[in-house]
């Protein structure tokens, strides 16, 4: 446990020795112990688990740890902000900690350190083998999703809270900023930990920037977690790689939409190599980033259409509550048309509006197909476009394409700010 700067130093000392890697470094504590045992040994010591490079570097300070050192210590000891009434907490846990959480260590390559804020007392929840049951779901997609796509994540993510669950991504724009919302939004008191981010980059920041005001909120209500030391600024190896967290801390993982070629299908791919159960949601054939979760699906994950198809594949959870399938299916187009109407406050006194809607059907259609089905004047259409996409029925693709949404997508201001904390 890093309960002092001579603990932390050793600790930092160790993951920032250049070849130590993780594997290197649980070698080496399993051979000699903690951190501060192994700095006592010689180079010839060393060497019956590394090579002579190696143990000769481990006999060096690595360049930066001073100031490493006196950073994280000050972070641990600054008082982190709150968010409305919420208090919240920084940890710093290394692989002894009884904290640190055990769905992590069964992985293949569990990191050394995790920088931890939010509701830390709260951790254990992340040990599913203490309930012998499944405790958290990760949720990814598309950086660019379709307006579907983003209803999708926010509607999947909000009943799997509201289930108990706790919702796991990235923190990155798209299908994740939407999972972690509609898991804030779905959560209840019962549930300390809605949802979980693993970010990319030191907990000193936030990426993107977009995404400050989100990440304090995730923070109170559940946990923002590191393996990156602080200060380190958002670089693209970093993400793929802490893709192998988002998958190891969840017992199952769903992907709401991605490409074909896709960070979110590197989740999902991890997901499997762990024994973690596959889900996917299927999109339009037109739709690119529909073609991943099509691949997924015919590699064997399962098709979910609503939360309920996941919690019964984790039925064994004693903490979930059911949840009707009645709000979650889609059965009839007469009640997707009533629950446009409803949600977005769409008269049907409009007789030609409601035809447009109708025409547009469920796939993503292009204006001269639109005009071809309705038979309406470019002008004319286009304005009863221009009113639907303003209440929200419809949603703007690229390419000059449209789409029908089910139910309303909730709009969240952005906070430019950098996380100074």
């Amino acid at each position: 446990m890093v309960s002092n700067p001579e603990s932390l130093k050793a600790w930092l000392r160790l993951s920032l020795t250049p070849s130590v890697g993780n594997i290197t470094a649980r070698a080496l504590l399993k051979a000699f112990g903690l951190p501060e045992m192994i700095f006592q040994k010689s180079a010839a010591q060393l060497q019956a688990i590394v090579s002579p490079a190696v143990s000769h570097l481990l006999c060096l300070e690595p360049e930066g740890l001073e100031d490493a050192l006196n950073t994280t210590w000050d972070w641990l000891q600054k008082p982190a902000p709150r968010h409305a009434a919420m208090t919240l907490h920084k940890r710093l846990l290394t692989l002894a900690d009884t904290d640190y959480p055990s769905s992590l260590m069964l992985t293949p390559d569990p990191p050394c350190l995790l920088y931890v804020m939010g509701q830390t007392q709260h951790l254990h929840l992340l040990s599913p083998a203490a309930f012998k049951a499944p405790m958290a779901v990760a949720v990814v997609g598309s950086r660019n999703p379709t307006p579907q796509g983003r209803i999708n994540a926010h509607e999947f993510a909000s009943s799997l809270a509201q289930a108990g669950l706790t919702v796991i991504s990235g923190l990155a724009l798209g299908v994740d900023t939407e999972a972690h919302r509609g898991a804030l939004q779905g959560g209840t008191l019962a549930n300390p930990l809605r949802t979980v981010a693993v970010v990319g980059t030191g907990l000193d920041r936030v990426y993107p920037h977009q995404n400050h005001a989100l990440a304090l909120s995730i923070a109170a209500h559940g946990l923002l977690i590191s393996e990156y030391p602080l200060n380190t600024p958002p670089i693209t190896s970093n993400f793929p790689k802490r893709n192998r967290l988002i998958a190891g801390l969840s017992q199952g993982c769903l992907v709401v939409e991605a490409a074909a070629r896709s960070g979110s299908l590197i989740t999902a791919k991890q997901a499997i190599e762990m024994g973690k159960e596959v889900f996917a949601i299927p999109g339009s054939i037109h739709t690119t980033v529909a073609k991943g979760c099509h691949d997924l699906i015919k590699q064997g994950a399962k098709l979910v259409d609503c939360a309920q198809d996941i919690l019964e594949e984790l039925k064994d959870l004693p903490v979930i509550a059911q949840v009707s399938t009645e709000t979650q299916k889609s059965t009839s187009r007469s009640e997707i048309d009533a629950d446009v109407e409803i949600a977005y406050g769409l008269l049907t006194k409009n007789v030609q509006t409601l035809q447009v809607l109708d025409h547009l059907g469920q796939d993503p259609v292009g204006l001269d197909e639109l005009q071809i089905r309705s038979g309406l004047p470019t002008a004319q259409l286009q304005a009863e476009l221009f009113q639907l996409e303003l209440n929200g029925a419809l949603g703007r693709l690229p390419g000059g394409l449209y789409q029908k949404l089910k139910t309303p997508l909730p709009r969240h201001p952005n906070n430019p700010h950098s996380f100074n904390v």
